[in-house]
């Protein structure tokens, strides 16, 4: 699969799906009021050399769900993972290859946060091969940055991105939110003006959500009314389109033949290891079954080696694929062609001919067959569509 596009789907049965890995790090310097993710702050050391063992340890007992299938995309994500030194993710980096073959033009992301930006430390990392860089700026606003309990200033933002392009990372992603405490649609332009001056290739854009098991669940903003969000997201989309970062899926737009790789194979369905603690794995084997599975959440149990790495393991029913699958396809604007479905799910299309049929009739889905394509009308109202492929 290139960057750019998705490969051609042809009709058939089940296919093995293309692979993908990530990583998590649970670790960062502090945990934010909006974040639900598996994260933790960091003590005054990380366990890295203990945490590389486990990962490494991790990988072998998953090895033979790969089934000898390169590796198309690695993402190390958190937490924060460039807390770990560059030695680290060397060996751990160095470990993966000796199990599984990488793809020639593999691509190699790493989540970074502005606040633990350091030269030489992102120059080793670009030698290492990790070649894509998601920098988790959220706003240059320094008042809206306290507000989301950021370490970094709208400053070091900025800074972030030059020293990454210095790194010699000249394909990385700017992570923002929108619809931020008090914001209007002014300042929520003036932050995707700057974001643009930096010269990114991949913009993530999405509006802020109060989740819960968070402080801000607890402790709830006062986010923008709803015509104000309405309002930002047309302006934004509008700003983007006009600087080139062409909207892909829903909160994702790049600059031609800069998609991001990895979240393609997850959209379109895709098979991916997952390694570290509280990772997730959707993964198929030769006969069609696909399993998803979770590993042990908490780092202290996860390092424990009297504990299992993997928490819990399900089998999709042949019902749930459906929903599974559109789930993903359709957050893509561009959709997916209508082939792949039976390639990734084992099902015939004709399992939900009736179910688009329906979606079509509502002026969600596209009319063409040979695609399972949101209209304009199904981007906006995603989750209707998605109503018609419930089991």
């Amino acid at each position: 699969m290139s960057a750019a596009t998705l490969a051609p789907a042809t009709p058939g049965q089940f296919q093995l799906p293309p692979l993908a890995l990530y990583i998590h790090i649970p670790w960062c310097v502090r945990k934010c009021p909006y974040c639900d993710f598996n994260s933790h702050a960091a003590g005054p050391e990380l366990p890295e050399e203990a945490y590389v063992d486990a990962l490494l340890a991790d990988l072998d007992s998953d090895l033979p769900a790969a089934h000898g299938r390169e590796l198309g995309s690695i993402f190390f994500g958190g937490g924060t993972p460039s807390l770990f030194s560059a030695r680290a993710l060397d060996r751990l980096l160095q470990g993966v290859n000796q199990r599984l073959a990488f793809a020639p033009d593999i691509e190699i992301t790493l989540e970074a946060n502005p606040g633990t930006f350091e030269q030489a430390k992102f120059v080793d990392y670009r030698a290492l091969g990790i070649n894509r860089l998601s920098i988790g700026v959220q706003s240059f606003q320094t008042a809206q940055l306290q507000a989301l309990g950021r370490i970094h200033d709208g400053l070091e933002a900025i800074r972030a991105a030059e020293m990454a392009r210095a790194a010699g990372f000249d394909n990385f992603n700017l992570d923002l939110m929108h619809g931020l405490p008090g914001q209007d649609v002014a300042g929520a332009l003036a932050d995707l003006h700057q974001a643009i001056t930096l010269e990114p290739t991949h913009l993530s854009w999405y509006q802020l959500t109060v989740e819960p098991n968070t402080v801000f669940w607890s402790q709830p903003p006062e986010i923008p009314e709803d015509d104000i969000l309405w309002d930002i997201q047309e302006a934004g989309q509008a700003l983007l389109a006009e600087h080139g970062f062409a909207q892909y899926e829903t909160s994702a737009y790049a600059r031609d033949n800069h998609r991001a790789r990895h979240n393609l194979n997850y959209w379109s369905f895709g098979d991916f290891l997952g390694i570290g603690a509280g990772a997730h794995a959707k993964l198929s084997g030769p006969d069609g079954a696909i399993r998803r599975s979770w590993k042990t959440r908490l780092p202290k149990d996860y390092l424990d080696p009297g504990k299992p790495f993997q928490a819990g393991e399900r089998l999709l029913e042949a019902a749930e694929l459906p929903f599974e699958f559109m789930m993903n396809a359709l957050r893509l604007t561009g959709g997916v062609p209508a082939a792949l479905y039976e390639q990734r799910t084992g099902l015939p299309l004709a399992s939900i001919g009736e179910a688009c049929s329906a979606a079509r009739a509502a002026g969600l889905l596209d009319a063409d067959p040979q695609l399972l394509r949101p209209t304009a009308r199904g981007q906006l109202f995603l989750n209707d569509l998605l109503q018609h492929f419930l089991p």
